[in-house]
């Protein structure tokens, strides 16, 4: 297809509604004036001065079509730039919007709050007692990846962090005409950055670079936002429980990948895992010590003015003689005995970082000791505002953050894990037949290992370089948990398959001297996860945990860690493996059985929810999504993962990234309180047996269409999944091994590329067909059970609704102008073909399950959002199949063109900002 040949306008509603809002360029800013009408009106005067034509295009004169192929990069450039611009513009009226329902009716009418939450349970008639024992186990475990699903520079995202802020200022009444003038001229500076910057990495991040890029999250918006978030519960509870104090603990617990997610990510070392450890108490520590010398700045009492208590005044004592400044700091602050306290704090923290001459603090427990004396005294002498308003957020932040940031997990496949074990056997014992993974010998022979307590020697220097490094790594690993700080999480084992596969973690972690006793009989320290992925795996979750638990040395070690298993769900690979609705329903099966084997067994079972970014990979709205998973499953305590885009989209702004941590929270503790009493949320056995006979169905014909002759062929050719890897955006490989069949790709680049030729196939595909045949075999009957199911099932309510809005955001004409790009026609055809014919099924199915009921009334929201960018995105899409022909032509010719790729590259950015996700 020919660039004049696109026929489509890359003007939209987006545009037209905000040009017709748009002022002058010359006059002054109204204080009502639209956001998204002045950030439009500054883009185009941005883009004006540098590329008169395509501004042209942002101002609906011309089309994409239109513009000569010299100005294919500055379109896509401006497209993609207004794409972030109203995606910003969304977050900061999402904001307005729940300011003036706060205003209007108060904190409890915002939906999912805190207020909101216990304004129901109060209503529900849950006692304060009943609150007051889930607000005690209450443990929400946000959990940073790198996953490469961000394809915005950091750089990017810092200068779009600016531009929301400046918009915050425009919008507040206080300035005067000539003072907003200037705001808005910086407005205009940050655009004209975002557009000389450039999206596109030159080169792949460093993994010493995403650590950077997720510490950044926690200095801009995480650390501060957490204690107001304690905040937020503490008024919410005791406005609906007036009558009794009811505690909240800092249930909050940060943990990150990045830096320990080694699966398939050859560089992730041992050395960058140290770095990580580094990196992220340094950040901590750092960040403590800024609030200490905000508190010496300020703690202006004097001890001339009011009574110093005698226990306090002891304990100023010892912190001075601690400090290594006992006659320097009285000298600087005399008779200010609040600023010498924090000052003496101070100088010890910056001993945690080699500053100073003082005593360090031994750990977290003794610095936040020391914070609530503080607290207490400032208490006892009337300063309680000052006591909670500087000193008491700073507790919740050591609680919470401790000296670590985070807890830092390692992720290794058991493959690998197995691989190295067998090969440590080997060397442990020269000339003797080690046994080999998944057989009964090897089974037999771990279980030995651990219940003898064996640590054989090994000459490292006579092992491979995969073995020495997974050494080296988990010597990093003994000598962090050694300390005790919380520093290192979990051992997350992708892949998990069998007991087997998990117990060889407990072995190479006893190899590796993390064993309490020598003798086999005491713990290890470290809490091994596992992670099952894929539907079979799923499946035998319970039977795996149930033989795991039977193992002493791992019941001791559970125990040890609270006695409580954590166990990770894989979203990505299980719908990969067996397509949307599948993949969800044996998630919500596994989940039941895991937990009632734990009840059996006496042990809790904390989730951890591996969700991505969009529907396919678990990225439902989090409210709904937890309020959908089985009664009893939470418990008080889960962990998410918190993926490439999607921390950026919920953590670049702290008024964002509050309302995303509060919803999280409140949605954890309101189904930990009330999923036992939900109707919508109960078993029952006719709804089982439809929704068993619906995933069959649905993973049959997700099966029929992957193993469609020719059908990996098509992937290849009718998407960039190929061309994906030139973007850049994550420090590992797309695919785990380096083969080339589906099964090794990633699940991010899988869902990637079906979202970049708007197929949106995982998160639809088979649905259709199962509810087609469900109904044909059962009638009207099935019909109405399904209808039933639809309005009285919570789960299956959230699967449709989720399918519907996929649906919406696919196209099957844009489609098969990918189709087009198959080499072979027929395989192309029939490929696409029956693709589209089940979209029509499924859409078909949807609308009747759901009652019929119109689309834009069910989500007018969405609907508004897509339809605004809808156009722009078509044309975008028509010029990318004409890219992928021009660069894959000129790649067979060895003549490849830069500019035709970069060009390429930015049309995968503009549909990825376009759609909210890239995997």
């Amino acid at each position: 297809m020919l660039v004049e040949d696109i026929g489509r306008m890359l003007s939209s509603d987006s545009l037209a509604q905000a040009r017709a809002a748009a002022p002058e360029e010359g006059r002054p800013v109204s204080f009502r004036e639209d956001v998204r009408s002045l950030l439009l009106r500054l883009l185009v005067s941005v883009v004006k001065e540098r590329e008169p034509e395509v501004a042209a295009l942002l101002t609906g004169q011309v089309s994409i079509g239109e513009l000569e192929e010299r100005y294919r990069i500055p379109a896509l450039q401006a497209t993609g730039i207004w794409f972030q611009l109203l995606t910003i513009s969304n977050e900061l009226l999402a904001i307005r919007s729940r300011r003036e329902l706060e205003q209007a009716g108060g904190a409890d009418d915002v939906v999912g709050s805190f207020a909101n939450v216990a304004a129901e349970a109060a209503a529900g008639g849950y006692s304060a007692e009943m609150v007051q024992e889930v607000m005690d186990g209450l443990w929400v475990g946000p959990t940073m990846t790198a996953h490469p699903t961000e394809a915005k520079r950091v750089t990017v995202l810092q200068i779009h962090r600016r531009i929301y802020r400046k918009l915050t200022k425009i919008e507040q009444q206080r300035w005067a005409p000539r003072e907003r003038d200037l705001l808005v001229d910086d407005l205009r500076g940050e655009i004209e950055l975002l557009w000389a910057t450039g999206e596109l990495r030159i080169e792949r991040p460093s993994v010493e670079r995403e650590i950077a890029w997720g510490l950044h999250f926690f200095r801009e918006v995480i650390f501060e936002a957490t204690p107001i978030l304690y905040e937020t519960v503490e008024l919410a509870l005791r406005r609906h429980f007036p009558n009794y104090e009811l505690k909240v603990p800092s249930f909050m617990r940060y943990a990150s990948w990045i830096g320990g997610d080694r699966d398939g990510n050859p560089n992730v070392t041992a050395r960058t895992t140290a770095f990580a450890l580094s990196e992220n108490r340094k950040a901590a520590v750092e960040w403590h010590i800024r609030q200490l010398r905000r508190m010496v700045t300020v703690l202006s009492v004097s001890a001339n003015v009011v009574d110093i208590p005698d226990s306090f005044q002891q304990a100023l004592e010892r912190a001075l003689a601690a400090s290594g400044a006992a006659a320097e700091i009285p000298a600087r602050n005399p008779n200010e005995p609040f600023r010498q306290f924090a000052a003496a704090l101070l100088a010890r923290l910056e001993m945690n970082v080699g500053k100073g001459q003082g005593t360090a603090y031994p750990n977290v427990e003794a610095f936040i000791a020391d914070l609530r004396c503080l607290e207490k005294a400032l208490d006892q002498v009337g300063a309680r505002t000052a006591a909670r308003r500087l000193v008491r957020p700073v507790v919740r932040q050591a609680e919470s953050f401790g000296f670590s940031t985070v807890a830092l997990d390692i992720r290794q496949n058991s493959t690998v894990v197995n691989r190295v074990l067998a090969e440590l056997l080997a060397a442990g014992k020269p000339g003797e037949q080690a046994p080999q993974p998944d057989t009964a010998k090897w089974s037999q022979r771990i279980r030995e290992i651990l219940r003898n307590g064996e640590r054989p020697k090994i000459d490292l220097e006579r092992v491979s370089d995969e073995a020495r490094e997974l050494v080296d790594l988990m010597t990093v690993v003994r000598d962090a948990a050694a300390e005790r700080s919380g520093a290192i999480g979990a051992f997350i084992l992708s892949m998990t398959r069998s007991a087997d596969d998990i117990l060889s973690v407990y072995a190479l972690a006893q190899f590796c001297g993390l064993a309490t006793a020598a003798d086999g009989s005491g713990t290890i320290n470290l809490q091994v996860v596992p992670l099952f992925e894929t539907i079979a795996d799923l499946r035998a979750a319970p039977a795996i945990l149930e033989q795991l638990i039977d193992v002493s040395i791992v019941r001791r070690s559970v125990r040890e860690f609270g006695n409580r298993q954590e166990i990770m769900l894989g979203y990505s690979d299980s719908n990969k493996d067996g397509g949307f609705l599948a993949a969800n329903w044996e998630l919500n099966k596994a989940q039941k059985r895991l937990a009632a084997l734990g009840a059996k067994r006496g042990i809790g079972i904390r989730f951890f929810h591996g969700r991505g970014g969009s529907v396919s990979r678990g990225g439902a709205p989090t409210g709904r999504a937890i309020a959908a998973q089985p009664a009893g499953t939470v418990a008080g305590a889960m962990r998410v993962t918190e993926q490439g885009e999607v921390v950026s989209s919920k953590f670049a702004n702290r008024g964002t990234g509050l309302h995303q941590l509060e919803i999280l929270a409140a949605s954890v503790f309101a189904h930990s309180l009330k999923s036992a009493n939900e109707a919508e949320l109960r078993d029952n056995p006719e709804f089982n047996e439809a929704l068993e006979a619906l995933t069959g169905m649905s993973q049959a014909a997700y099966a029929g269409l992957i193993g469609e002759p020719g059908f990996i062929g098509y992937f290849n050719q009718a998407s960039p999944v190929e061309e994906l890897a030139l973007l850049k955006i994550g420090s590992r490989p797309a695919r785990r091994f380096g083969a080339r069949d589906i099964a090794d790709l990633r699940a991010i680049p899988w869902v990637f590329a079906w979202s970049q030729n708007r197929h949106l196939l995982t998160g639809w595909y088979g649905i259709g067909s199962a509810i087609n045949a469900f109904v044909t075999v059962r009638g009207e009957s099935g019909r109405e059970l399904l209808r039933q199911l639809f309005e009285r099932s919570r789960f299956f309510r959230l699967v449709i609704d989720e399918v519907d809005k996929t649906l919406y955001q696919a196209d099957m004409d844009i489609g098969r102008q990918y189709a087009e790009l198959v080499s072979d026609r027929e395989i192309g055809e029939r490929i696409y073909r029956k693709i589209a014919a089940e979209y029509a099924l499924t859409s078909r199915m949807i609308v009747d399950i759901a009652g019929g009921t119109d689309f834009s009334l069910r989500f007018p929201a969405f609907k508004r959002s897509f339809d605004r960018i809808r156009p722009e995105m078509d044309s975008i899409h028509a010029l990318q199949v004409t890219l992928l022909q021009e660069v894959r032509e000129r790649a067979k010719a060895s003549s490849g063109s830069q500019r035709a790729v970069n060009a390429l590259l930015l049309s995968i950015n503009c549909i990825s900002a376009g759609l909210g996700w890239t995997g």
